[in-house]
């Protein structure tokens, strides 16, 4: 398949997978009991915060995009070239973060509430915006949550992108350095192991058992497994939508049934149904499979959504609190924030991610020579 193709099923994967993360911090701001939706049931309510499930469902999309498009370019993973593979990487990812840190930084700066290091009762000063940002850039912003806590509310939620970054950085070296299949899949396979038992070591702390490394590899590696499989094998146009409807309906399932309980192994379940509905939508390895709709749009802005919902809903947040907002006004203000997020997003990427992508890679044509626009996983590129 053309490297600059897409998968309309997996589009609308990550297009699902983003609407959960949304639906999450939106429900923490304002609730959704105290709404028309609250003559839902209450397990039905409760479904909108799982949505870190949809930050792993990102996690083994971006393992196999990543896995999936290396293979495809370089024909073995043992043949990645590094110069072109990071350089891809930050043309793809830095214009659009570098804006959204600017934004929050300076508001931050302001003292603007949201935007502060104000957050979980923390008064850290400005200073600090220097010890978060360069976190953020260097993959271990997850790590300083641990020690800080919750400080900031709008950089908290890019904890994910210190996992994918982290990713980005330890795939093409250890694929350089392993070099044979076999041994590529038991680094994989000792990553999924890990996985649940360091999250059975921190079952009672969440800024550990969701947002560590070792937390959330397990589903990244199921990915690149997923990659793997395919690349030697997928399945016909009928098994393959009897794999994305099955897989479908029981990724439904465990969303509704929550995290609460299910901290140990939850998260691998998500990461294999996710794996098997990405599986059912290789067959046949049409480019544009599908209809595109709602969903593959979400999926295909998927980064900038997960950047610039955050300070959207800090905004609204400046606005009104969740006090002030009324029984009748929670759902038109829901429909309000997921407009202004899209049409965000559509700005950045029209504006921003997109053109300076273009103008980077022609920069560093040398490094990486028609590097795919679509081959990101992270909710973003990517939860």
């Amino acid at each position: 398949m053309p490297l600059h193709t897409r998968n309309n099923h997996i589009d609308a994967l990550r297009g699902a997978a983003i609407l959960c993360v949304l639906a999450l911090h939106f429900a923490l701001a304002y609730g959704l009991k105290n709404s028309p939706l609250g003559v839902l049931p209450t397990w039905l309510l409760k479904a909108a915060y799982q949505g870190n499930y949809g930050v792993t469902m990102f996690f083994v999309i971006s393992g196999y995009l990543i896995t999936s498009t290396s293979l495809r370019r370089w024909g073995d993973l043992a043949r990645i070239d590094l110069a072109a593979f990071y350089v891809y990487r930050i043309t793809r990812l830095l214009p659009a973060l570098l804006l959204a840190l600017s934004i929050i930084v300076l508001l931050g700066v302001l003292d603007v509430p949201f935007f502060a290091n104000s957050d979980g009762g923390k008064d850290l000063p400005a200073s600090y915006f220097v010890i978060a940002i360069a976190s953020i850039l260097t993959f271990w912003h997850n790590v300083l949550m641990q020690s800080a806590g919750y400080f900031n509310y709008c950089l908290n939620v890019y904890w994910s992108l210190s996992v994918e970054e982290m990713f980005y950085l330890l795939l093409p070296l250890s694929c350089r350095l392993l070099r044979r299949r076999h041994w590529i899949t038991l680094l994989c396979g000792a990553a999924i192991v890990a996985g649940p038992v360091y999250r059975s070591l921190h079952a009672d702390n969440e800024i550990y058992f969701m947002y560590g490394y070792f937390a959330c590899f397990d589903a990244i590696a199921i990915g690149c497994l997923t990659a793997l499989l395919t690349q030697r094998w997928q399945p016909g146009a009928r098994a393959g939508r009897f794999l994305r409807w099955t897989a479908g309906l029981v990724l439904a399932a465990l969303y509704v049934r929550g995290i609460g309980g299910h901290e140990v192994f939850g998260f691998t379940w998500i990461a294999v149904a996710g794996a098997a509905y990405i599986v059912g939508a290789t067959a046949g390895q049409t480019a544009g499979q599908g209809r595109s709709g709602p969903l593959q749009w979400l999926g295909r802005h998927s980064y900038e959504l997960y950047l610039f919902h955050i300070i959207v809903l800090a905004g609204m947040r400046n606005v009104v609190d969740k006090a002030g907002l009324g029984y009748a006004e929670r759902l038109p203000w829901l429909a309000l924030f997921l407009a202004a997020t899209a049409l965000a997003a559509a700005l950045v990427a029209r504006y921003v991610s997109d053109p300076a992508n273009a103008a980077l890679r022609r920069r560093f044509r040398g490094a990486a020579t028609a590097a795919p626009a679509c081959a990101g996983g992270n909710p973003g590129a990517a939860p």
